[in-house]
């Protein structure tokens, strides 16, 4: 019997990991792009002043922006070094792994070609980020990282080298930020993969009875799964008999933001208390959105 649930628990890992890798890896190679190529001064032309307008402008380029929540978090803290503010940071962020095309597209497919579930999970993922984004601009100054002198940002300026020397330095930082990040997803993955083992569905869905208690149950479901948001569809899709569509829109919503190895991601890259404050902010704004559809 043990060796049976070990041998499924190893199964459920790896297949995360091969799952989320592919995602890491583009995460990482993205963010030393923008560590080498992109500038402050350009970011700044793109960035409004005005915090409401920074986090609504974030909030679409993240729309625009195909980054599973695997490698989300590499990306944001590169721009947060570049002087990106937190709250619009944390906009993109939250939008970039729902939002784009791939992500919508495949649920559009999941449930049979409809476009109710996609625009659904669309408009409550963009409305959570600029309401998360702006509370963030209020509450919080500064990046919240936890350490900046790691990350080499002192050297390397994208503006003085030939474009050899940037895309070795892209690659050299493409390098550091992996295996910065790819700790956090080998424990996150384990994590999930021990509770997908060892904590019955059927457990939850005994909780799950009550419309409220439903997009609670789902919403821990999305975390304990983790899920890369390109294929967290296709399951949810499988709940449709037991759930409704407001329980399924939050673990769409809820589990491409907040997962067992993107928290574990946030934790090794902002000040605890600042994660702590953002997944609060998110469960609330997505439980009430759900309840509401």
């Amino acid at each position: 019997m043990f060796s049976q649930s070990f041998l499924q628990l190893n199964t459920i890992f790896i297949s995360i990991l091969i799952e989320a890798i592919p995602f890491v890896l583009i995460g990482v190679f993205i963010s030393g792009f923008i560590q080498m190529f992109i500038t402050e001064e350009m970011i700044a032309k793109v960035i409004p002043k005005n915090r409401f307008l920074a986090v609504l402008s974030a909030a679409f380029i993240g729309a625009l922006f195909p980054a599973c929540e695997c490698g989300i978090v590499p990306i944001v803290r590169r721009l947060l070094l570049k002087g990106v503010p937190l709250h619009a940071g944390i906009a993109f962020m939250l939008t970039g792994p729902v939002i784009n095309p791939i992500v919508l597209f495949s649920t559009y497919i999941a449930f049979g070609n409809q476009w109710d579930m996609p625009l659904y999970r669309g408009g409550l993922s963009f409305i959570v980020a600029i309401l998360v984004g702006s509370i963030i601009s209020w509450q919080f100054s500064g990046s919240q990282l936890l350490d900046k002198g790691s990350l080499h940002t002192h050297c390397h300026a994208p503006g003085k080298q030939t474009f050899s020397k940037k895309f070795v330095g892209m690659l050299r930082h493409a390098i550091e930020e992996f295996f910065s990040v790819g700790k956090y997803l080998i424990i996150g993955a384990f994590i999930a993969a021990a509770m997908q083992t060892y904590v019955k569905t059927s457990t939850l869905l005994e909780i799950g009875q009550t419309e409220a208690a439903s997009h609670l149950v789902m919403m821990g479901l999305a975390f304990v799964l983790s899920l890369c948001s390109e294929a967290d569809a296709f399951i949810a899709s499988s709940f449709r008999s037991t759930f409704s569509t407001g329980s399924l829109i939050a673990f769409l919503v809820f589990g491409a933001m907040v997962d067992i190895k993107n928290l574990l991601m946030m934790l090794g890259t902002f000040k605890k208390r600042f994660v702590m404050y953002l997944i609060v902010y998110i469960a609330i704004f997505v439980f009430i959105g759900s309840l509401l559809i």
